[in-house]
């Protein structure tokens, strides 16, 4: 029995292993798809775009895993958080990929425009941001580190700040023509991406938290009315 408990609690570490892994791949995308984006290299677009099919492998592989983990070992408590959080985690991991597969293509929509330098700036900025609060949310979720998890919601006021920054720039610079109104339309589009990214990365630490605590996002922990505590 102890034998076989052992082994269940390897695939569960194996498990988080690989979420970690899949997040790794979808911070490259994001510096990649970064850099493609703001050098408006078109070759490097494609390779962000081919490589989204190994996140989408990997999260259909860890996906079955779970459902097979809960299927046959029936786990309780901790245990059960666990996989919970590794089936949520890896959608919030996997959409990050796709919306840097729609900056890829939106290199190929705005090629071969050259970006002002004030939009360039802000957009490396937000590339920087949203590689920056994956990261921690991948350490947070491989430590079970409640704070850094946490740290994730306050970290995205910084995102925000810049989403607004490039949206006065986009009106700043007035194009008033159809062909940069579209220019401009795709690179508000782009912002919106990156917000998107950095919000899933708020969700990851929102299991984290689950995973660790067993607290639920936005939903109050239930109390004993005559004692006021909260109820395990």
């Amino acid at each position: 029995m102890n034998e076989i408990r052992h082994s269940y609690h390897g695939q569960l570490d194996d498990l988080r292993v690989n979420v970690v892994r899949l997040g790794l791949m979808a911070t490259d995308a994001i510096a990649a798809g970064t850099d493609a984006f703001l050098e408006g290299d078109l070759a490097a677009a494609d390779r962000v775009i081919h490589a989204d099919g190994a996140i989408d492998d990997l999260t259909h592989s860890l996906e079955e895993r779970c459902y097979t983990t809960l299927a046959r070992q029936q786990p309780m408590a901790s245990d059960l958080r666990i996989v919970v959080a590794v089936l949520r985690t890896i959608h919030e991991i996997e959409r990050t990929g796709d919306l840097m597969v729609n900056v890829a293509k939106t290199t190929r929509r705005l090629y071969p425009v050259e970006l002002p330098h004030p939009i360039r700036r802000i957009v490396e900025q937000m590339g920087h941001q949203a590689g920056v609060q994956l990261r921690l949310a991948l350490e947070a979720f491989a430590e079970s580190d409640v704070a850094r998890a946490l740290a994730l919601e306050d970290m995205d006021d910084v995102m925000d700040d810049l989403q607004r920054e490039l949206f006065r720039t986009i009106f700043a610079l007035g194009r008033a023509d159809e062909a940069g109104l579209q220019q401009m339309v795709q690179v508000a589009l782009v912002g919106r991406y990156y917000e998107r990214m950095a919000d899933h990365a708020v969700n990851v630490g929102e299991r984290v938290n689950f995973m660790v605590t067993g607290e639920m996002p936005g939903v109050d922990q239930p109390t004993d009315d005559s004692l006021g505590i909260r109820l395990e």
